[in-house]
């Protein structure tokens, strides 16, 4: 770090750790897979009890909690290649610049 950034907080705020953008992702991947899927457990145990439908309305929910967990992480993927095609091309805007 320069001299300057320990003075200026705002310069630290826009520094991050390398690990911090993976961390990010995969918290958001692992929340697109578990978050649906539990739901759907829970829901789909709840309502084969209620009606006596077991386990039918829970493998129905599971399905469907498995079909939204795989079209959120497709989602969250190309939302994570564009980013990073965002990112490559500043770089090398950068770089062109810079020369």
């Amino acid at each position: 770090m320069g001299g300057e950034d320990h003075k200026n907080p705002n310069a630290l705020k826009d520094k991050k750790a390398w690990w911090q953008p993976g961390l990010m992702i995969f918290a958001r991947s692992l929340s697109w897979i578990a978050g649906p899927v539990l739901i759907g457990v829970f829901v789909g145990k709840w309502l084969d009890k209620k009606y006596g439908t077991e386990p039918w309305l829970f493998l129905i929910t599971v399905g469907l909690a498995f079909i939204i967990s795989m079209v959120g992480l497709i989602k969250e993927s190309v939302e994570q290649f564009k980013q990073i095609e965002k990112e490559a091309k500043a770089d090398k805007k950068k770089e062109k610049s810079n020369k």
